[in-house]
This record gives C-alpha cells, structure tokens and sequence, in this order.
C-alpha cells in the first residue's frame, strides 16, 4: 500500500484558498490585491503536479496499470460531465429568469463547441471546470507516453510547450503566440501534471536537497514570481495574473517540500479540508455567482474594491464550498447505502 503523504493535503488547503481567491479578488486593484494574486499563482500548477504525482505513485505499484488508468480517468471524466451538465441546468435557469431567453439562448449555444467541451472545458459560467478536462487529457499523455518508456521524453516536450504558452499569457508582450488560449491541455496542464509524474518516479537527486535549501530556495522562487509579474505588469499597463517561468522552479521547491515533509499536517482538521480540495474547486464558482447576482441586485457594487468586504466574501465562499460538497458527499454516500447496496 502506498504511503499517505499529507504534507499534499496541507499544501493542497491553501491551495484551493488561494484559487477561491484569485477567483473572489478584483483582477486589478492596489498592492494589497497584486501581492494577494501573485502569492495565490502557486495553486493550480501544484494541483496539476499533486494529481501526476498520486497518479504516477499508483501507477508504478500496480500490477494492473490499464485496469487504474481506466478507473482514473472515467472517475475524472464522471466528475466533469456532473459539473458540466450542473452549470448548464443553472445558467439555463438564471436565463429564464432574467428574461430575453431566446436571445441570450441563441448566443449561449454559439459557445457550445466540441472543441470547447472536449477540450478547452468551456461554454457554461462554471469556466474553472477548463481544470478538468485539460487533466484528463494529460493523464492520458502521460498513460501513453510511460507505457512506451519514453516519459523522460514528454517531459521535456512538454516543458517546451509550456515555455511556448508563456508568450500567449504574461510574455504576450515580447511576441504574442496565436492561439486562442494557453489555460489548456498542451501549454498548461500536461507539463505540470508531467512533472509530478516523474517525481513519482524519479528525480532522486533533487530529492537529496537538505530542507533549509529547499526552504530557502522556496523563498527565493516566490519573490522571484512576485517580482517577474511586478515587472511584466508595469510594461503591460495593468492585468497581472498569470504564470512565469520562475512559477516552474517555484513549483519543483514546493513539491520537494511536501515530499520532505511527509507527515505535516497528519490529524490537522485544516489536512482533512485538502483533502476535499476538488470539491471545493468544482463548487466554489458556483456560490461566487449567486453573491454577485446578490450584489448587485442589492446595490453593492461600490464594494467590489472593498478590502474588508473581498475577505469577508472570500472566506465565506470557501466555507460554504465546503460544506455544500461535505452535503452532496453525505447525500451520495446515502443514496448507495439505500438502492445500491
């Protein structure tokens, strides 16, 4: 049996705070919001990593590799399409209330693609669902790519690639990459998913780094973030909030923290609430929309650049996020129970 690592878990509570922030915080506003966001730029990279490494941990124990991976990825698929389709329902029926049905339907449906279903995870106002899919399709890179021994090699590919998508988000500057987006799959996804793959598998030198290097180096690694956005901001006039190329050694430090430290967190209510940290990520938008149909049906809109109110909020939709999934879990566990078993 594989042994529990709950420094992930740990690490994996403040991560999905952060994205609740990110999500919850004006995207432009005053330092305190530009120091928020860039401390917050950590998250969705280890997400990917914390997923490529569990799934490699898995699947290099197993002796049945084809019967996980299928599992896995039909797991993931279900929780995606149970989203999906959950949004759906709900901007549908905020369309109805609101009025103009026909005419908002009608450019509604125009979003409807399959690329962006398939792929870019796209077309309800649940836009944090684009995690899903672009996870499914680099476990299956990564599936393909270590049964034909050349992971090493995806790595590096992928790595590639992930440089390359830095010039359509915070390097659009110096040379804009035509593409639609680079939140996907092959510029975003697959390398960091891909990297935790090969710690699970690797890496054994990094490994053997002492922690206050690690620590250190953490350290480093974030102000260098900070300071790379600070920088790309002012010669972009505005619109931070992206992910640089000090955001990979940040992530490599991170992961080899939470392999240092394998057992913090172990019996913290706070490593519990991690370990739901998909739940939340799925749910929280959800609840970010009903506060602002709220908001700005009551007239606070003069709020939105509200330091006291956006942490309010904030920590409101995190605690509710996970309280309404502990709810759906219960009641899922419950409805087994009574026709399944």
């Amino acid at each position: 049996m594989m042994e529990r690592n709950y420094a992930i878990d740990l690490v994996k509570f403040f991560a999905i705070f952060a994205v609740v922030i990110i999500h919850t915080f004006p995207a432009n506003g005053e330092i305190g919001y530009f120091i928020l966001d860039n401390l917050s730029r950590f998250a969705v990279p280890f997400f990917f990593a914390a997923s490529g490494y569990l799934f490699g941990s898995k699947i290099t124990i197993t002796s049945r590799k084809d019967q996980y991976f299928s599992k896995y990825m039909i797991k993931i698929l279900k929780l995606y399409m149970y989203w999906f389709a959950f949004y759906f329902i709900y901007d549908v029926i905020l369309m109805y209330f609101q009025g103009h049905f026909q005419e908002e339907w009608s450019k509604y449906l125009k979003e409807f693609t399959l690329l962006n279903i398939v792929y870019y995870g796209r077309g309800t106002s649940g836009y944090q669902l684009w995690f899903l899919p672009a996870l499914i399709w680099s476990v299956l890179a990564i599936f393909t790519f270590y049964r034909l021994k050349l992971i090493y090699l995806l790595f590096l590919v992928s790595l590639g690639l992930n440089i390359m998508g830095l010039f359509g988000q915070s390097y659009s500057k110096f040379y804009q990459l035509e593409v639609e987006t680079t939140r996907d799959a092959m510029f975003f996804g697959l390398f960091y998913t891909t990297l935790g793959f090969t710690f699970a598998i690797g890496f054994t030198r990094l490994r053997k780094l002492s922690f206050i290097t690690i620590v250190s180096l953490l350290a480093v690694f974030f102000l260098l973030q900070a300071g790379e956005s600070y920088f790309i901001d002012k010669i972009r006039g505005g619109s931070h909030g992206e992910y640089f190329i000090s955001t990979i050694p940040l992530t490599v430090m991170l992961f080899l923290f939470v392999l240092k430290c394998k057992t913090l967190g172990k019996g913290m209510f706070i490593t519990r609430v991690g370990g739901k940290s998909l739940g939340i990520y799925v749910i929280h938008v959800f609840f970010i929309n009903l506060v602002t149909l709220a908001r700005n049906h009551l007239g606070l809109n003069h709020l939105i650049d509200n330091l006291v109110w956006n942490t309010s909020i904030t920590i409101f939709i995190f605690v509710i996020s996970y309280l309404a999934y502990q709810l759906l879990q219960n009641a899922e566990r419950g409805l087994y129970q009574k026709y399944l078993e």
